[in-house]
């Protein structure tokens, strides 16, 4: 019997700006979904209430909670999303992300708009 290719595990690190320019649809739009999710607040540390007040205190937590990381790969052919990590931060970017030089966008080999 003959076996397919073996899978490579392999770890995609990007940085992604964003302009949220409406910080109010975000956090509503985290709070649907907060609401909507199966939790058992019983074995919680918080309840309801306080999770969403926490989220619309708390833009990059909200956001970092709508953001669909299982959507990367999608229309990739031989490639199956395995899970991810996304937070987000309203900070200047961290090493070793930080801006050096305008950036490449890989698809043509030019610059990124600016």
């Amino acid at each position: 019997m003959e076996q397919g290719p073996t899978p490579v595990r392999m770890q995609i690190y990007c940085r992604v700006e964003v302009l949220v320019t409406d910080p109010a649809a975000v956090t509503a739009h985290a709070v649907a979904d907060l609401r909507a999710a199966d939790i058992d607040w019983s074995t919680e540390e918080d309840d309801l209430a306080t999770a969403v007040e926490e989220l619309r205190a708390d833009l990059p937590t909200s956001l970092a909670g709508v953001v669909d990381l299982g959507r990367l790969a999608d229309g990739i052919p031989g490639v199956e999303f395995r899970g991810g990590l996304c937070w987000a931060e309203s900070e200047p970017p961290r090493d070793p992300f930080r801006e050096t030089s305008q950036p490449q966008d890989r698809r043509n080999g030019g610059d990124l708009p600016g």
